[in-house]
């Protein structure tokens, strides 16, 4: 997590296209398309909320990449500007905590469609040896070219990229006899709230999950690079991709029940049961690079959000960490779980209220500065930014605590004590419930809060320059 020197700070914004349209190319944005028509949405509600929710979600990640631009540090630490150096051991451990979450999500679905496709090939019975070869071996790749850094990185994404794109539109090819588009288009119209929930669920489960790694990499560029560049690159990279899978996902499940229920339950063994069994090979390439691409990247930055928290370890031991995280956490979710749709929400609504608090500080935050960040004191509680901002801690718990009150997940039963609040809105079972207010509620929080209540502490730190 060190500070990249202005000597090493090189390149276009353009290079951002590479590392974010590799992370969002997997395959993993077709099954969002039944997600979102489960909330009881049109086809035309639901390609709206697309549009809306995907390219939204990622111009907050190109946001939060104009502070890598501005500073030298991950962002993790840039965050330590809003709530100092010591404090900011809270949101890098929910930033931490997140990313692993993530990290086990991604592994989970590269076994799943192994797995089955080796089973549609004859080469095993898909059972416990299978899953855990593919868990070690997925695991494996991704810690080793995780812990090698940026450049390797970079270098490693262009190629999923490439792969993973051509392999892509094959598959998409390959599926489209099982499109009935006038089915599609007769899906009966959901309520104002139903198509609320399913944006705010592609919110969370796309850009907003990325947030906190999204200077990772804008860092390196030069200090003079377009800002405008820096944030359409990053957004047009990450968007790109999972917008077009997403309304392919659409047709797909609006074509036929049994696919949207499939794509619920186990995503990838359905998407191969669509496929002739010749493409297999491809298939199991195509889905398992894509979702490497976005492990690596997260592998990266959770070790560097370890490494803000103060855990002094070289990258390559906190790399280890999330390598043993993510293996345990596979095996328990592969062999255990009985359902992937209910525990994946679960995550993605109870993790993305507390990181929306956060994003709505540092968003807030950043938009008060308005000069380049003091490297030096990011790094020093003595320094300008202090040792712990209390304001923005209060904000984050607070913004926390009411949107864990006023969102639901019904199909998780270790969380049935959030929605606590809802009661205005016609409680648990009403038609609020399953809106997600509680994540935009706590990103409004945090960014309202801080807007008004730090523009004086930052002219102060920037009076000392």
């Amino acid at each position: 997590m060190n500070v990249i020197a202005e000597s090493e700070r090189h390149g276009t914004p353009r290079s951002l296209f590479w590392p974010w349209f590799a992370a969002n190319i997997s395959v993993l944005a077709i099954p969002y398309g039944a997600y979102v028509l489960f909330f009881g949405v049109s086809f035309w509600q639901a390609v709206v909320v697309g549009v809306i929710g995907v390219v939204g979600s990622f111009l907050l990640c190109g946001l939060v990449s104009l502070a890598g631009k501005r500073g030298s540090a991950p962002t993790m630490v840039l965050s330590r500007a809003a709530f100092g150096v010591e404090g900011n051991r809270l949101p890098a451990f929910v930033s931490w905590m997140l990313l692993v979450g993530w990290e086990i999500v991604l592994v989970v679905l590269a076994t799943q469609a192994g797995s089955a496709a080796l089973q549609r090939l004859g080469w095993g019975d898909g059972g416990t040896g299978v899953k855990l070869l593919i868990i070690l071996v997925v695991v494996g790749i991704s810690v080793f070219a995780g812990v090698f850094g940026y450049q390797a990185i970079m270098k490693v994404q262009t190629w999923i990229t490439l792969a993973t794109a051509v392999l892509t539109i094959a598959y998409m090819l390959l599926s489209l006899d099982h499109i009935d588009f006038s089915r599609v288009t007769t899906l009966e119209s959901g309520s104002l709230a139903s198509t609320l929930g399913a944006g705010v669920m592609l919110l969370t489960a796309l850009g907003l999950g990325w947030t906190n790694a999204a200077a990772d990499y804008s860092r390196y560029l030069p200090r003079s690079a377009s800002s405008a560049g820096v944030v359409g690159w990053t957004t047009f990279g990450a968007s790109v991709a999972p917008l077009v899978l997403f309304v392919f996902g659409l047709l797909l499940a609006g074509s036929e029940q049994a696919t949207m229920d499939g794509l619920a339950a186990d995503p990838f063994g359905t998407l191969a049961g669509l496929l002739p069994t010749w493409f297999m090979i491809p298939f199991v390439v195509v889905v398992v690079l894509g979702l490497i691409g976005g492990i690596v990247l997260d592998i990266y930055s959770s070790g560097l959000s370890l490494l803000s928290m103060g855990l002094r370890v070289p990258r390559a031991v906190a790399a280890g960490i999330d390598g043993v995280l993510m293996t345990v956490g596979a095996v328990l979710v592969t062999f255990f779980a009985t359902d992937f749709l209910g525990p994946f929400q679960g995550f993605l609504i109870t993790g993305g209220v507390p990181l929306a608090a956060w994003l709505g500080v540092f968003l807030g935050d950043m938009a008060l500065r308005r000069r380049d960040y003091a490297d030096a004191d990011l790094y020093d509680p003595r320094g300008r930014y202090g040792a712990v901002r209390w304001g923005a801690i209060g904000l984050m718990l607070l913004g926390t605590v009411v949107g864990w009150g006023l969102v639901t997940n019904t199909n998780a039963s270790w969380l049935r004590w959030q929605g606590y609040l809802l009661g205005p809105f016609g409680g648990k079972e009403g038609t609020w419930a399953g809106a997600g207010l509680g994540v935009l509620v706590a990103l409004l929080v945090g960014l309202v809060g801080t807007l008004a209540l730090s523009r004086g502490a930052v002219r102060e730190q920037e009076s000392l320059d």
